[in-house]
């Protein structure tokens, strides 16, 4: 659905107007085509670690224009802070000072980075409060934004350094307008594992994948992403969707399975479709879900219990095959649908935020299996997207669950579809159960 507001807040007089009355300004989100350039303008790596060097180095590699120092009044397309050998809160003022300075050149829709390390399980308080007060500072600058500019940090697990390739491939990501609406977030690289891709064009080459829930909305959209980064398709969605699957698996050179996939034998079923005609099953994304919106004092069991078999009961059947299977084995990687709710609530949705929530902590639980064969699970949770569900939310509400992140508008079924893409490359080879949200950083709940 059009944001007609935004539309209008970028054209001239609706600029002034929303100047003089002091209202939003949402900026138009540069977002990814291919061959456009991954960074618009110079990139300043600020820190004086092996670890910086280390990074600037590959950038410059990348064919970016990498500084150490900004130069004044330069229009930057992105600052990257590495954070990695901080032991004490102090350590902190420099750099981020540092950095402070050259905000204001920062262009619209440009990026900041944090890369540092996480404070769980560090044994000193000082640096235990210096690597948290990280996740503050991030935050905080995230908000403080403005004109489609992100901040979004990495952090580096011990084994890990700035040069892992999970650590350059989440920079990238972040760096580029793939994450046009994943703002004030990180991601942890837990280990050396990974690869970047040989064409970064298309990271999925080769990679056969499957998607549930895959006929209209945000799975049809992932599957056309998936299908430009490279992946060979097999697209499943319930009977009574048939139609509309089929038109989309035509346009992506893919296979429709119709399939419920609450029935016992979905897992099987998926895997079998996908050894006939491929040989092997490399991605599987859990996109397929329901809602069933009511007060949970009115909630009945029909409700109830649809919503959590679809949503998270099915997945976990689906995964139990996938985990035994002998064509899901090679570097294996599962990317699970859950949803802001599942971390804020959300009125009316008991039974789904629920559902929301247990795919989170099944990722979290499943991700020490699969890593045993060099695979990952990991879960993206979108905010408000523009989809057929929220055109159908009533008009000011809808106006203001737009306004309340921090990029002042809602998101796409192509930024959700853009970062599963990308947590299914072996780019993201060490990032494993991990939750990533795509909501433009809400401003509240979470």
């Amino acid at each position: 659905m059009t944001d007609t507001y935004t539309q209008l807040v970028n054209s001239g007089a609706g600029r002034n107007l929303a100047r003089k009355l002091g209202l939003p300004q949402p900026a138009v989100l540069r977002r990814y085509q291919p061959g456009q350039p991954l960074v618009v303008g110079p990139v300043v790596v600020v820190g004086n670690s092996p670890a910086a060097d280390s990074l600037a180095t590959e950038l410059l590699s990348w064919d970016l224009d990498v500084r150490r120092h900004a130069v004044p009044a330069e229009k930057l397309g992105a600052i990257i802070l590495v954070l990695d050998e901080l032991e004490h809160p102090a350590d902190l003022e420099q750099p981020v000072l540092s950095a402070a300075g050259s905000l204001r050149d920062l262009r619209a829709g440009g990026r900041v980075i944090t890369v540092s390390r996480p404070a769980a399980g560090v044994s000193s308080p000082a640096a235990a409060a210096a690597r948290q007060g990280v996740d503050g500072f991030l935050r905080s600058l995230a908000k403080e934004l403005r004109a489609g500019a992100t901040a979004n940090g990495v952090l580096l697990s011990d084994g890990t350094t700035t040069t892992s390739p999970s650590a350059l491939g989440a920079i990238r990501f972040f760096l580029s307008s793939r994450s046009a609406f994943v703002d004030g977030q990180f991601l942890t690289v837990s280990s050396p594992d990974g690869a970047l891709p040989a064409n970064t064009d298309r990271p999925l080459e080769g990679k056969v994948a499957a998607v549930t829930g895959a006929a209209r909305g945000i799975g049809a959209q992932i599957a056309r992403t998936l299908h430009r980064d490279g992946a060979m398709l097999v697209l499943v969605d319930i009977p009574a969707a048939g139609d509309q699957l089929a038109a989309v698996a035509n346009e992506v050179r893919g296979t429709a399975l119709q399939l419920d996939i609450s029935g016992a034998d979905a897992g099987a079923r998926i895997l079998e479709h996908a050894a006939q005609r491929h040989g092997r099953l490399d991605i599987v994304v859990h996109n397929a879900g329901i809602t069933r919106d009511k007060l949970l004092a009115n909630m009945d069991h029909s409700r109830w219990n649809s919503v959590i078999n679809i949503n998270i009961a099915a997945q976990l059947r689906i995964n139990e095959a996938l985990l035994a299977a002998d064509h899901f084995r090679s570097s294996p990687r599962i990317v699970s649908v859950a949803s802001t709710s599942g971390i804020a609530g959300n009125r009316g949705q008991t039974n789904y935020a629920a559902s929301k929530a247990g795919v989170m902590g099944m990722v979290r639980a499943t991700a020490p299996l699969l890593a045993a064969s060099g695979g990952t699970i990991n879960a993206v949770a979108p905010g408000f997207i523009e989809t057929e569900m929220t055109a159908r939310i009533p008009f000011a509400v809808r106006e203001v669950a737009r306004r309340l992140n921090s990029l002042q508008q809602g998101g796409l079924p192509a930024d959700v579809a853009e970062t599963i893409a990308f947590l299914a490359s072996d780019a993201a080879g060490g990032i494993n159960g991990e939750v990533l949200r795509v909501c433009g950083q809400n401003l509240v709940g979470a």
